[in-house]
Parts: structure tokens; sequence; C-alpha cells
């Protein structure tokens, strides 16, 4: 038994599902409703509790969370909004989803974030004036959130709106200028922010997403959008208590109730999934804080707020990541890239990356090691021992 678990391979992420959160889909299946039922308000209330948002309506995923943001809030071709270059293509995708245009910031070369100092320098930069911008999209990177406050304050400066990419950092927190502290998602400096409950993100419901607002207008119509843009339009006393009426073009953006399901029974556990994690980093931290390591791998240390989505290391050159990548996987320890620069993909690539110096050096030195509840002490020291043992053959 001993060999099988030290041939198995470990995923840099996975889900962790208990007998809980199996008894909760197999209750939804088993229900009156598999779609459209209450389970989906439940995890909506659970949601808006978790965050502090005044309202959360739940969706079929974080792309789709994102694109019925940037519909709900009017944005269209006549509009470009700013994204950071390290984040996964969806952010960037869902301005193209309603004709945007997008423009691209540079992030910190350490931790992949972007400040309001490089959103402010892609706003400067706007070679396309007939465009007016309209959004700034922040993304939390690992579970760490950025400077929100100063990033609101630079898009009320342009009369936009700021959309938080909180699909990593459920749970974490950030502080403003006062040391007053906020959760991410809370939508305390913007005015929307989205979750998204993949498998390896830190409340897994399949595939799932949520928008997160404190605008009642917004929620009302995001909801409408959800459903093919159609809400029920009976008045109180009258006949025809079944009339509903499309008023604009939406999607068939709904989750069903086995995913509410899963993602209420999920959420439950946040608390112990996150300690688990913090708990993880934090070994992880300790034992790379040996002589062995320096000068070839150094890892970032977020504040306390964070929710610790990725344990992102960072090695001397992209020489060195592309070598370490390969002895990894070679040894079944299977550590991935967080992120590939979005104008690096064919759909993007007019961008010059030499006007993103620090997500280039970011993309070229990081990975990300295994880190998931469920990940045991024997397998954190595999690869841990599997890392050291790289470091000690360069």
């Amino acid at each position: 038994m001993s060999d099988d678990k030290e041939n198995k391979d470990i995923p840099y992420g996975r889900q962790c599902i208990d007998d809980a959160d199996i008894q909760a889909v197999v209750d939804a299946l088993k229900s009156d409703y598999i779609t459209q039922g209450p389970r989906a308000s439940w995890f909506e209330d659970a949601l808006k509790e978790v965050s502090g948002a005044q309202y959360a309506i739940f969706v079929s995923s974080g792309t789709a969370a994102l694109h019925l943001t940037i519909l709900g809030l009017g944005l269209n071709e006549e509009h470009f909004g700013v994204v950071p270059a390290i984040t996964f293509a969806a952010t960037a995708n869902c301005l193209r989803y309603v004709g945007a245009d997008v423009r691209f910031c540079d992030t910190d070369s350490v931790s992949g974030i972007a400040s309001a100092k490089h959103f402010e320098t892609a706003i400067l930069g706007n070679e396309r004036p007939h465009l007016s911008l309209k959004a700034l999209l922040p993304v939390s990177m690992s579970g760490r959130v950025g400077e929100l406050e100063a990033i609101r304050k630079l898009a009320d400066s342009y009369d936009a709106f700021v959309i938080e990419d909180a699909a990593h950092s459920i749970g974490a927190t950030y502080t403003n200028s006062q040391s007053v502290s906020f959760s991410s998602g809370s939508c305390s400096h913007s005015d929307a922010a989205i979750y998204s409950f993949h498998p390896v993100k830190h409340v897994c419901a399949g595939e799932g997403g949520a928008i997160l607002t404190n605008d009642v207008t917004l929620a009302k119509r995001v909801r409408a959008l959800r459903s093919h843009g159609i809400e029920p339009v009976f008045k109180e006393g009258s006949r025809d208590r079944w009339k509903y009426a499309q008023s604009e073009l939406g999607f068939n953006y709904r989750a069903t109730e086995m995913q509410a399901a899963l993602g209420v029974s999920q959420l439950k556990k946040l608390d112990g999934f996150l300690e688990s994690r913090r708990n993880l980093a934090r070994r992880y931290s300790d034992a790379f804080n040996c002589e062995v390591f320096h000068g070839i791998l150094s890892n970032y240390h977020p504040d306390d707020g964070c929710s610790w989505h990725l344990y992102v290391v960072r090695f001397r050159d992209s020489n060195l990541r592309e070598q370490a990548y390969d002895y990894l996987h070679s040894h079944g320890i299977k550590v991935q890239v967080h992120y590939i620069p979005v104008y690096h993909h064919p759909y993007y690539d007019k961008v010059d990356p030499g006007l993103f110096p620090g997500a280039e050096e970011f993309y070229g030195t990081c990975l990300s090691l295994p880190l998931y509840p469920s990940l045991s002490v024997e397998e954190q020291d595999r690869v841990i021992d599997a890392l050291r043992l790289f470091c000690q053959s360069i």
C-alpha cells in the first residue's frame, strides 16, 4: 500500500468531497426540483453571509458570472476595460463577449497582482481615444486581494466601474488605508465581484459561479439575464398570473439544484478549508527557509488575509522553472503555471510583451505547487523532498 501511495500522482489542486457533500447531492436528486428549485436561493443566502454583499446571484460558471456582470453594467463596443495581464483568459474574454475592447495592464513581478498604478499606466496609454473607459477588473491572485480601495478611487476619477475577479479569494480579507478589514467579494470598493466554484477552487460545486453586488438594479438585471432575460409580469389580482415576458436578450446561465446543494454543503466547511490551506502554506514556507533553496527558489509571503488558493514559488530564471516543471512531473508531482499572460494567446497576440516587464518576469519564473485541504503531510513532504533534490542537482 505504501508503494501505491508513493507512486500516486499529486495534482496541483483538487476538490475535497466527503459523505455529507454526496448526501446533499443525493437529496437534491430525490427532491421535487433538480433545477430552478429552492437550493439555489439557499446557496445565494449563504454566499451573502460569507461575503457581506447584499445580493448574490448563482450562475453556471465563473465565466458566466463575468459575462453577466459586464452585460448588466451596460458595456458595449463603445467601451474598453482594463484587465491584469496575469489572469485566466475569462477575465478578458468577458469584455469581448459584449464587443468591448481589452486593455492589459502590467503586474507586480513578485505577486502577479496589478496595483492601482499599473491600471493607471494602462489607462493613460490608451491608443484608441474614440473608446471610453468603462471598467477596471482587478484580479485576486493566489488568494490575495489587491489594492481595491486605490483602484476604486482611480475608477471614480474616470467614472468607471470596478469588477473584482475574486475567483481565487473567497474567504480572504484585505484592509483599507484606515486599517479597516473587508471581505473579498463584499463589494465595499467595487460595483460587483465574482466567485468561481470550479473543483480546484476553495468551494466546489462541480462548476458554478456567483455575482456579488450591493446594487439592487444590477442584481435584478443580472438575475433576469441569467434566465433568457425573462421576468414574471403579472400584477396582483390579475387573471393572467402565469404571464412572463422577455425584455432583453439573455442566456441560460442557470445552475442546477445539484450544484447548489454541493455548494451549500461545501460552504459550511469553508473555515476548515481555509485553515488547512493556511497551515499547508506555512509548512511550505518553513521548509523553503533552508539554505539549499536559497538563490534558486523564492516564495512570496502574502498578508494574513490571504486565502491561499495557490502556493506559488518563483525560480531564479525561466530555464530553472522549466527544468523544475519537467523534474517534478517526472516524479508524479503535477505542478502548474499560473498564468500565461493573456496577451500571449493567439487571439490577443498583437500586444507587445515589452510593455509588461512585471508580468513577463512573473510568468517566466512562477510555478504553482500542490495545495488543497486534503493534501496529506506525507504528500506535501514528497513535494518538498523532490524540490530539495532538484535544487541540490543544480
